[in-house]
């Protein structure tokens, strides 16, 4: 039997960015300098595939520091975590990595310079997010006021409108973003940003590849977890850019086949916490169903690496480990 032909569009750049790289790789030399079990306090990326493979070498995944022994070392995740959670790690003399993504330190740097100026802080965000806590978590309680909507905006109660930053979660989309940020600067025209957007860079590369691709597809699908926000945005701008059918998946496994019958284009991308071998695995689910013609489409081109921590640069020595 004849398959029907598809032609797919494979976003680029789609998949693991340069911090869920670093964040990953950190796990792993610290399993290999320490031994298991090393501790992570939350999931060290959004995605189950990574956080389950991890597991099996030996990473144990806890929600608080609480739940971490002191003799074994424990890994921050890439989303950063607040001031007081490496205070704790200190006051107990437990062995800790931080592996928050070093865009996401950049904007913990800028709320407190802000903070240090006498500024009040505005985050744009979602709440609940490990990441928007994290940040939050930098300056004192309630010196922060979380914003998710220009609608949120109007509401915000500060104490000077003429002593106000705002910063942002680095996952969002760039076009909702861009309607908050000028409800901000409408509503308090002395409101300072940041020097260089924080939204990060493979955030924006990768919606920029969906925009480029949704247009001319009449299925989109993103691989990645439900709990990871970048991967969720892509969905939403996929939508956004006219594609009809744009859907998450964490596996082939989940893909509607129902959903798409009829479809003679596709377009596939990835969040950037997903790895490539279950992009892979969906055109490989693809070519099993269609004659699959595939055609990249690339918008730009990712050279960003960040360096690990400099304790995992070393091998393990019998007097005690500093911090990192």
């Amino acid at each position: 039997m004849t398959k029907p032909a598809l032609t797919l569009y494979l976003a680029a750049p789609r998949g693991f960015c340069a911090g869920v790289d670093r964040a990953i790789k950190i796990v792993e030399l610290a399993l290999e300098k320490w031994g298991a079990p090393v501790y992570v306090r939350h999931e060290i990326v959004h995605n189950k595939f990574v956080v389950d493979g991890l597991r099996a070498k030996g990473a144990v995944f806890v929600e608080e520091l609480e739940e971490c022994p002191q003799d074994r070392p424990v890994i921050f995740s890439a989303h950063g975590v607040p001031k007081s959670v490496p205070a704790a790690a200190e006051a107990r003399q437990m062995v800790y990595v931080d592996a928050t993504c070093p865009l996401v330190s950049k904007v913990h740097i800028e709320a407190q310079r802000h903070a240090e100026q006498g500024l009040q802080m505005i985050m744009i965000g979602h709440k609940g997010h490990p990441e928007t806590v994290g940040t939050m978590g930098q300056l004192p309680e309630g010196e922060v006021i979380l914003v998710e909507t220009p609608e949120d905006v109007a509401k915000v109660q500060v104490r000077d409108p003429q002593q106000l930053a705002y910063v942002t979660q680095t996952t969002l989309s760039v076009d909702d973003t861009k309607g908050i940020v000028a409800a901000l600067e409408a509503r308090f025209p002395a409101i300072v940003g940041p020097h260089k957007e924080d939204i990060c860079y493979a955030t924006t590369n990768r919606q920029e590849a969906v925009k480029a691709v949704a247009p001319k597809s009449d299925a989109m699908l993103v691989v990645g977890a439900p709990n990871s926000s970048n991967s969720r945005r892509l969905v939403e701008v996929g939508a956004k850019a006219g594609c009809k059918y744009a859907q998450l998946v964490q596996r082939a496994d989940n893909i509607d086949w129902r959903a798409l019958e009829g479809i003679s284009s596709i377009a596939i991308t990835a969040g950037a916490s997903a790895p490539e071998l279950l992009v892979n695995e969906v055109i490989d689910a693809f070519r099993a169903r269609y004659d699959v013609t595939v055609e990249v489409v690339e918008t730009a081109v990712e050279r960003v690496e960040f360096k690990v921590p400099r304790v995992l640069r070393h091998p393990a020595n019998k007097s005690a480990e500093s911090s990192a």
